[in-house]
């Protein structure tokens, strides 16, 4: 058996490993895995021991200060701040030399997640009007789970234009930030106001580290971690402090090192091979016990679908529609309108981020026995991912195999 199916050699099963993680799309599979598995467990027999596993409190002290939390709680609210960090460090980048020092690609990303915001929004509420406590939803559909979003768009390679990923990109950020906000503002009941001072301290001697001078990373670190305790107790979100952290690293640093793109190039591997998919798999157990087809009929679940399929794309390509009407932005160099459309269909992904907006919403406003919120974010999400698919598999051309070629 063993001649018939010869076992590959340490050798060739690393560099197989080597191979795949060059992929672009390697990212968004295994994102996608890890999404499929997690499903999996949440409707099997490991259903109890998936949830006693994120369920399981782990705690952290230093003398009077203490973080006890689910180990659930520790991945969205701690890995996922190092991804919002490493989303800041390229939103920086852009910004400074990249697409996005341009002022009108920073316009038009920013008015479509204005329109991606307020359409979703709308829609939820008009189908719920009338009903007080499923109002509290509103929030629901204006989530894009940019982790999703932008491994949907991985699995293209290089069929994507750069311009095309920097607006989804710039989208994604300006939508999730929107989303922190709105958190912050209608969501979190229990503010500390002695925590948001801290946190506003902190925040400033960051920046004034980096207008003196100050170059060593990880100095940004270990002021980042500070910030991210006391992001968390205040009630906001963490992930705020990754992305405000971030924008205090230095670009330029001594004899032209980059601090920003040093640290940048350090996290990506990480972030995109373990941090993304653990979140994954953390945060995609639906168990489907308990739904059935009649729950897409209630109002909060159909408020959720539409907002996500139809609101989202929708109000993207309304709000960008007029911004190039008139006059305000441009289209993406190399983009063209039906990749628009896809790309915003890929915002309907709500998922992870829709779902923690869900847990608030209704625990908040009292509204723990509306159904069917899980079932609409799990429905709307995948037809919004199979639409996008589909789109921008028929609107992307070929790979670039020419460029290649030559160079």
């Amino acid at each position: 058996m063993t001649d018939d199916f010869p076992l590959p050699k340490p050798s060739e099963l690393a560099d197989a490993i080597k191979d795949f993680l060059r992929l672009e799309s390697a990212g968004g599979i295994l994102l996608l895995a890890a999404a499929v598995m997690a499903m999996g467990f949440a409707n099997s027999p490991l259903s109890g021991f998936y949830d006693q596993l994120f369920a399981m409190p782990v705690a952290v002290q230093f003398g009077a200060l203490a973080i006890d939390k689910p180990l659930l709680l520790w991945v969205n609210d701690g890995l996922m701040a190092i991804f919002f960090f490493l989303i800041g460090l390229e939103i920086k980048r852009e910004f400074l030399e990249g697409e996005l020092s341009s002022i009108s690609q920073v316009i038009l990303p920013g008015i479509g997640a204005l329109g991606g915001m307020v359409i979703p929004a709308a829609i939820y509420l008009g189908l719920n009007w009338g009903d007080s406590r499923a109002l509290d939803g509103w929030a629901i559909p204006v989530a894009t789970d940019i982790a999703f979003a932008l491994g949907l768009l991985s699995v293209f390679g290089a069929r994507v234009p750069t311009a095309l990923k920097v607006f989804l990109l710039t989208l994604a950020i300006f939508d999730d930030l929107a989303a922190i906000v709105i958190i912050a503002l209608f969501y979190s009941a229990d503010l500390s106001s002695g925590a948001l001072l801290a946190s506003v301290v902190i925040f400033a001697i960051a920046v004034l580290m980096n207008r003196r001078g100050v170059t060593t990373t990880s100095a940004y670190v270990l002021i980042g971690v500070v910030l991210w305790v006391a992001v968390l107790k205040s009630g906001v979100h963490a992930t705020l402090a990754g992305v405000l952290i971030a924008f205090c690293v230095p670009h330029k640093g001594v004899e032209g090192a980059s601090p920003l793109k040093a640290l940048e190039h350090d996290l990506h591997g990480p972030v995109a091979y373990a941090i993304l998919p653990l979140f994954a798999f953390a945060n995609a157990g639906l168990a489907l016990g308990g739904m059935s087809w009649g729950d897409l009929v209630q109002p909060v679940t159909t408020g959720i679908v539409a907002g996500l399929v139809i609101g989202k794309p929708l109000g993207i390509m309304v709000f960008v529609g007029l911004a190039v009407l008139l006059g305000l932005a441009k289209l993406p160099k190399g983009v063209s309108w039906s990749q628009m459309v896809g790309v915003s269909a890929a915002c309907g992904i709500g998922f992870t981020m829709s779902l923690f907006i869900a847990g608030l919403a209704f625990e908040h406003g009292s509204t723990a026995d509306v159904a069917g919120d899980r079932l609409g974010i799990l429905v709307g999400s995948l037809v919004s991912a199979a639409l996008a698919g589909v789109i921008l598999h028929l609107s992307l051309g070929q790979a670039p195999a020419e460029k290649t070629n030559q160079s």
